[in-house]
Order: structure tokens, then sequence, then C-alpha cells
């Protein structure tokens, strides 16, 4: 551009002293002179927008001391918006009356006030004709009867805003009108200040102050820059009205209610205000800008890799590591075996084999003594996270997350889900953004039909922030709701819409309430720090709960109870100060594919009722157990990891019905699987499993005695006794298995692998517990035992190389048939004093003490069973004392004879056999299920060594 030598900074300080009009026609000249007006954004434009009396800082009333991207843009999208009441006279252009449309543009300005042509409001409008314009100059205008406006006009104050006050009852009869720079009070004989049933209303920079707004559909309104001070605006089948950027405060009743179904018939400025939206800078997200969603609250300004996601371990040990000096039995890393205790238990202290593989003895023997090499793979069901939750967590350590369990951006959900993508896009009834609710008891109600959408908002200390109830639906991206005295968002009677991409935190009562019926789809939220639970659903709520981090509630992250029915996948729930999620009272859910971690109770909560399908979730790092099921728990339990865990992966008391089934439950301080038989109470459950505190809404009690659904669900097979079937339970801190039950208990096809103590313990059943088909292996006690007046089956199972006795029993009903019991470190089968047991086609062997020892006094019948050698210096079968009551039958003893005998175990191959009892919804993870885990046992003298000295003895 040819600026006669002067310097750029030159012509900016000249341009900066023209004025709007100016700057619009310079900007016409060439395209180097519109760049230069453009390039005047923080300088004139920037003085334009902040000196103009209609308007207010781009991003008041929530952000105010931050600058907008563009002072010019956002100048512009006030002047556009500010003009579309004047929209309809293109509609008179086209009309007969040409004379109408010619009037309005001679609009006149009608001034009021002392000294000035009209004294009152009322007179001046008695005067105006089309579009006047009329100024109100300082002073305050109090009209003794209702205006009623049949003529479209604009009404301005002069001054700032605050010099004029007008007390006044309007009633809009005329098409459009616009009202700007007014503060409204009500009249003494109306509460209403401004109504409009079929017109349109545009309010800019006005305040309004203990009165109502109404407006009716097909009326519309647009409403910006305004504050409302204990003030109500009723919108009643609304087609289309636009709230942005104002401030509501001190109501002491809803700030805006939406009512009704929005109008099917819409009036002329409909389509001027749904094309001044979607022009407007939209609050979706894009893939450039998306909604930060941390895994920690310290990181939450830190962006992230919606690829990856790492969970770091604290603290300085395991949860599977001892926190004092003493070792737990099996701990100490020597390779003496242990004395035999006192219940005649033997426990070889050695290091741990690992996860199968080659376990050697390794220890300096005596001659007499074997060494001996057992090699076989331990195969169950594959964890579905794959290898980060094979090993034991290290301190410090960070684990990857697969795909599968990584949180997406709300761009990315939204791309995935067309349905949410179409309502967070839709436009409808009452739209609302960039508004502040504070200091009040409601913020918005929407009922009846209703439709509202809420973008950019902030809700703090109000009694709620959003209502929707009956039949109503609502769309709310990015806002903020903190610090409401009862629920943030309140859903019932069939409410419902999309809650996505908002900050939920310090409510006192739940983040999101779901009741009766009412059907949300609650996507990439943050609820956090609430004095109370993150999401409720009860009452048959239901609702779809993805994609959401919600951390350190008080109560449980998620609370279904009464019938409440929600889908709730893809969520990271942690560091909440009770359970990650609680199911009680009838509660149900299919909850899938989240990760639950570092709760203070369980990572899963069911209890009274309680059925939910939990299927595939990462439950890890608690400091208490992973899933617990308490009294008259039920559901499915099915394809979890439960993992690291400071007590049990999963607690449950016997009369609980839970299936669980494929799951993965390992490195838990604790027991693997525990099931108690105490009632329920605080006091009672290890690790302070309390039941958590009746849910009332406000503070009051409710009775759910009605509206209870009782729809057959093909997820939840109905069992009637508790079962444990088909799962890898493996490294926990003490039994893979514990029972304490007075119950039946089933325990199928289970691979339990290299526990802290014993495979199984059955300390209590006076009801019969089943196990059968499971492989039980490199426990670093006993595989199994069995306590005094217990009633256990043993069938089908594969002990293998535990570090102390097969099994070991005082119970006065104990059936052990079928088994194979190979390879362990004591006695294969050891009887304790007073037990009464039947020992039926079995296959024994001990490497190093006897295939059956008989302790005291004992009722037993061994019969049909094969018992291999083991080391030649010690019998097959030990009875200590003359026993009448242990009655031997038809036993098949196996000794060695020379080096190159071979044993095999065929006929049937080696158990477990899993093939005929994969039954149920397991079938469907046959895949997954434990494979047999010895074929043959071979032995043989090595050369150079006396038979009876070395024997090399490999189960493959």
């Amino acid at each position: 551009m040819e600026t006669g030598g002067l310097p750029l900074e030159l012509w900016r300080m000249i341009l900066a002293y023209l004025h709007l009009p100016d700057l619009g026609r310079c900007s016409l000249v060439c395209r180097a002179w519109y760049e230069l007006i453009l390039s005047l954004d923080s300088t004139r434009w920037r003085q334009l927008c902040l000196g103009c009396t209609e308007c207010r800082h781009p991003n008041w009333p929530n952000q105010p001391d931050v600058e907008p991207e563009s002072w010019r843009e956002a100048f512009k999208q006030h002047y556009l918006a500010s003009k579309t009441w004047t929209k309809n006279a293109l509609d008179l252009e086209s009309s007969v009356c040409f004379s109408l449309f010619r009037r309005r543009r001679e609009r006149r300005t009608l001034s009021v006030g002392p000294g000035h042509e009209f004294d009152s409001l009322g007179s001046a409008l008695a005067m105006a004709s089309l579009y006047d314009r009329i100024v109100l100059f300082p002073g305050v205008y109090e009209e003794q009867g209702e205006i009623i406006l049949k003529v479209p006009v604009e009404i301005v104050g002069h001054g700032k805003l605050g010099k004029v006050t007008l007390l006044a009852s309007i009633d809009q009869h005329c098409s459009t009108t616009r009202l700007c720079n007014l503060v409204f009070m009500p009249a003494w004989f109306s509460p209403i200040m401004y109504k409009t049933t079929s017109g349109h209303v545009q309010f800019d920079n006005c305040n309004f102050e203990n009165g109502h707004i109404q407006v009716h559909g097909p009326g519309t309104c647009q409403v910006k820059f305004c504050t409302f001070k204990n003030t109500h605006v009723f919108l009643h089948n609304v087609p289309l009205c636009v709230l942005e950027s104002c401030e509501f405060m001190g109501s002491e009743n809803n700030s805006v209610t939406v009512e009704g179904h929005p109008s099917a018939d819409k009036n002329w400025a409909y389509k001027y205000l749904l094309g001044l939206i979607r022009s407007s800078p939209s609050l979706l997200p894009t893939e450039n800008s998306d909604f930060l969603m941390s895994l920690d609250l310290e990181s939450r300004d830190q962006a992230w890799s919606p690829r990856t996601c790492d969970i770091v371990i604290e603290g300085s040990q395991s949860p599977t590591t001892p926190a004092s000096s003493s070792p737990k039995p099996g701990s100490k890393a020597s390779l003496q075996e242990a004395e035999v205790g006192s219940d005649g238990e033997r426990v070889a202290q050695t290091p741990d084999s690992s996860d199968g593989g080659l376990s050697p003895s390794g220890e300096d023997e005596d001659e007499d003594q074997l060494t001996y090499r057992l090699s076989y793979q331990v195969q169950g069901p594959r964890p579905v996270l794959g290898g980060s939750f094979l090993g034991p967590p290290l301190p410090g350590a960070s684990i990857q997350l697969p795909s599968c369990l990584v949180l997406n951006s709300l761009q990315q959900e939204l791309q995935k889900d067309k349905e949410a993508m179409a309502l967070a896009s839709s436009v409808q009834g009452c739209l609302i953004r960039r508004c502040l609710f504070r200091d009040g008891k409601g913020g918005v109600f929407v009922c009846s039909y209703g439709r509202a959408k809420m973008e950019g908002n902030i809700f703090r200390n109000l009694t709620y922030a959003v209502r929707c109830i009956h039949n109503s639906k609502i769309v709310m991206l990015r806002n903020d709701i903190y610090r409401c005295r009862a629920s943030g968002i309140f859903l019932r009677l069939e409410g419902g819409g999309l809650i996505a991409g908002n900050n939920i935190y310090h409510n006192a009562e739940a983040g999101v309430d779901i009741r009766k019926k009412s059907n949300p789809l609650i996507l990439c939220n943050q609820i956090h720090h609430g004095l109370r639970s993150g999401i409720v659903v009860l009452g048959n709520g239901k609702g779809v709960i993805r994609n959401n981090q919600i951390f350190s509630n008080k109560e449980a992250g998620i609370y279904i109870l009464y019938h409440g029915n929600p889908i709730v996948s893809g969520n990271h729930i942690f560091k909440g100060r009770a359970a990650g999620i609680a199911v009680n009272e009838n509660g149900k859910g299919l909850i899938t594919e989240n990760v639950i971690r570092e709760n203070q109770w369980g990572g899963v909560d069911i209890r009274r009722g309680g059925i939910p399908v939990l299927r595939s979730n990462l439950i890890c790092f608690g400091y208490s157990d992973g899933v617990v099921v308490g009294e008259e728990g039920k559901g499915l339990i099915e394809g979890n990891t439960i993992y690291a865990n400071k007590g049990c992966g999963v607690w449950m008391m016997s009369s609980s019905l839970p299936h669980v089934t494929s799951n993965h439950v390992s490195y838990n301080g604790l027991y693997g699987v525990a099931v108690f038989s105490q009632k329920d109470g605080s006091s009672e459950f290890p690790g302070g499993h309390g039941a958590q505190e009746n849910f009332s809404e406000d503070g009051d009690a409710i009775l759910w005695e009605t509206e209870l659904e009782k729809e057959d669900d093909p997820l939840r097979r109905p069992i009637t006794i508790a079962l444990v079937e088909s799962n890898s339970i493996n490294h926990n801190g003490a039994s893979g298995l514990y029972v304490q039950s007075s119950e039946a208990l089933h325990v199928i096809t289970n691979v339990i692998h290299a526990n802290g103590d014993r495979g199984i313990t059955v300390a209590q059943s006076s009801q019969l517990t089943r196990v059968a088909n499971n492989s039980i292996s490199c426990n670093r006690q006993s595989g199994v035992k069995v306590e005094a007046q217990c009633k256990v089956e043993l069938r089908g199972n594969g002990i293998y190389d535990n570090r102390g006795h097969g099994i070991i029993t005082k119970g006065d009903s104990t059936v052990v048939i079928e088994n194979d019991i190979i390879g362990n470190r004591g006695s294969g089968l050891q009887l304790l004093p007073r037990s009464d047991t039947k020992v039926m086609k079995n296959r024994i062997h001990s490497f190093r003490a006897y295939g059956i020892a008989v302790r005291g006094h004992t009722k037993a019948l061994v019969q049909e069973n094969i018992i291999f050698q083991g080391k030649t210096n010690k019998t097959i079968f030990q009875q200590i004392s003359n026993n009448r009551d242990c009655i031997m039958q038809n036993n098949k003893f196996l000794v060695f004879k020379k080096k190159s005998d071979t044993w095999r175990l065929v006929n049937p191959p080696a158990r477990p056999h899993l093939e005929s009892s994969l039954r149920g919804p397991s079938a469907a993870h046959s895949g997954q299920k434990v494979t047999a885990m010895a074929t043959r046992i071979t032995a043989r003298v090595e050369g150079g060594y006396h038979s009876n000295r070395s024997i090399f003895c490999t189960i493959l």
C-alpha cells in the first residue's frame, strides 16, 4: 500500500481516532487498508468494544479478566445481535404497505425526561411510530398503569447503566421490541415487569430486580449482558429463546423456568435467531481444542494424550509386601523346609517359583534325599488387560492402560455416537450460554416436555443447578457446577438428554441425581469432591454413564439403588472416600470396562438385593477390597481384572448369591476370594465394610414402594448357590480362596496359583462346599486345607507343586475323589485326628514325603487310588498308630524298579478336565479356560548315581 513513507505505527495511531463508520469505509479501500484496520484489534477495536454503553466485556460475567481472542470479532458479534429485532423490516418491505417501510427508514428519536420532549414513557409511546427510538434520560420513571406496546420501538437508557430506572409492567402486543441500558423494577400493582405472547423482544445490557419476565410461544426473546437479581424468567412453549452472558443471583425460586414442548407455531424471529446461533463461535469440542480429561485433579491444567494413560502406584511397598519385619508364613527366602506345625501342616519356605515353568528345589540335601525339577505351564483365563497386570506392582512404577480403558476426548465420543452428536448440535426451546447463576435457590428448571440447552455456564452456591422432570430434555455442555446445597443436576419422571463435558464438584448431595425412569446420557464429565456420591441412580432411573472421571467423592462414586438400572462404561472412578461403585437395595446396572482404583472402600460394593452385571473392569490399588458382595448381594461378576488391592480381591458373604466367573484376581494383599458368614454390620466387616448411609433427597428419607419394574433381564442368570467359576486367582498375599461360610458354595474350574498362603482354606462350611475341576498349584503352603466340622467335596482337581501338603483335612465330612495330587513338598494327602474322609480314585504323588499320611485317630476310607512312590527311603503310605477306622481297599502302589520306568497320567489324562464342566455364560469364554497341566510323569535314574538317590521327574 502507498503509505507516503509514514511508518505503520503512525498509520495505526492516526486510524485509532476514527469512529466505527469511518473504520468500515477505510477497510473497503483495498486489501492493504483492510489488513491495517484488522491490525487495530488490541487498540481501537478494544476501545470501541469497552466504550459501548450497550454491551459489556465480551467474557462477562464468567471471565471478565480474560481477553477475547479478537476484540473486533466480539464487537462484530454484538453489533449483529443488536440488530436482530429490526430484521422483520425486510418482511414489511415485501408487503403492500411500502409506506410503512419508508417510514421506518425515517425513524425518529423521542427524548423522555425533565426538560425534554416527553415527561413519561407512556406519553412518548403514544406518539411513537414504527421503529422509533425512545431515549430515557437519567431518572426514575414509574408508570401507574400497564404499558401496552402496539408498535415496534426501541427503548434505550441514556448514560451509564443504573442511571435510568423504570418501574413498569409492560405487555408487548407488537411484533418486535428492543430495550437497552435500563434498570427494571416491578410496578406497585404487578410483579410482572415484561410479558409477550407472540412477538420478539430483545434485552441488551439491562438490570432486572425483584420481578418476573414471561415469554409465551410462539413469542421469542434474546437477552444479552443482563443482570437478574431475584428475578424469575418464565418461558412457556417457546420455540427458541437465547439467554447469553447474563448474571442470575439471589433467586428465591428458579431463576429460569422452561415449561412445555417448543411451539410448532414460530414467529418471524425464529429463523434469524437460529442463524445468529449458528454463526456465533460454538462451544462444541473440536479435534484441535478439546476438553482436557486429566487423570488427577492435581494435573488438571496439563494436557494429556488421549492414546496413553499412566497409573502411578503410590507408597513404598506393594500391597503384598508385609508391613512389619516379621515374616508371613512362606515369605522367608530360605532353602530349608519348615518344621511340621501343631496341626501337622508342613510348609516349604522356598522362594516363589513364579508362574509354573521350572520349579527347582535347589537345596543341599542329604545323600539319601532327592533333587528334582518340576516342569509344566500353568494356564488359565487370560487377563482382559494384557501383560501390564501380570507382574507384581512396583512402588512408583506407572502402568500403561490398554486402549479399551483409556478415556476418549469428548470429540471422539461424539464422533462415535451419532445420536449424542445430534443432541449436542441441536437447538430447541431455550439456549442458555456463558451465564452465571449464583447465590440463590435454583438455577434452571425444565419441566413438562420442555427443551433447554446450556453451554459454558457457571452454577455456584445454589440449592440446585438444574432440574429436569416430566419428559423434558436438556443438553448441558461444558458447564461448571459447584457448591450446590443439594444435587447439582437432578432428573426424574422420565427426564433425559445429554450431559457432557461438565465440571461438577463440591456439591452437598450427588453431582448428578437420576430417578423415576429418567434416562440421560452422561458423557466425559469430571464429577469430583462431592460431599456425598458422584452420581446416584435410583427409583427405576436409567441412563448411560460413559467416559467420565469420577473421583474424590465422600461416598460412592456411582451409587445405584431402588431398581436403578444404568449402563456404566468406560469411566475412571478413583480416590473416593468410600466405594467406587455401590449397588444396594435391588439396584441393577451393566458395569463394564471401567477403571476403578484407589478407593477407600471396596472398588465395587454389592449388597441388599443388588444384582448388577460387573464385566471387564479394572479394579486395582484399592485401600480395601476389590469387590465386596455383602448380605443378599447378587449379580454376575465376569471377566474383571482385580489387581493389587490392599484387602481381598473379592470379599463376599455366604448369604449372597453372586456368580464370580472368568476374573483375573492377582496381587491383592489378603485373600484372592474370601467367603464369610458374618451378618451385615460395619464393625464386623474386615477392612471396614459398613453399609452406606440411607440415601435421601434434600435430607429427607424416601420410601420407594411403587413404580418398581419387574422385567426379566437375560444378562442375569438366576442361581441358587454362590458360584466361583473359571477364575485365575494368583499371587495374592494370603490364601487364594478362603471359606468361612454357613451356606453352600461351588468352586469350579479355577486356576489358583502361587498365592502367599494356601491355595484353598475351608475354615467353616456347615453346608457342602464343592471344589471341582480346579488347578491348584505353586501356593506357598498347602494346596487345600479343610478345618474341623467342615463339609467339603474335592473332585476332579489338579493339585500340583504346592509348598506344603497337597491336601490337609480335619473335616468331619470330606470327600476327595478323582483328583491328581502330584509333586507337592509335603504329603500328598494328610488326614489329621478326628477327621472323617473318603479318598477314592485319586492319583497321588509326593517327592519328599508320603503319598498319604494319617495322623492320630482318623476315620477314613482310602479306596481305588493310585499312589506313586516319592522318596525311596519313605513308604508310600504312613499310618502313625493302629487305626481300625482307617480302611484301605483296592489301592495301587507304584514303586521304582529300574531307571527306565516311566509313569504316565493317562486314562484319564491329567486333571483338571474342563471340557465337560463349561456351562452357562462362561461357555462363551471357553478360549480363556484352564487347560490340563500334566500329561505324563517320568521317573528315571540319572547316570552315575544310585537308583535310590537321584530321580528326575518331569510333568509336561
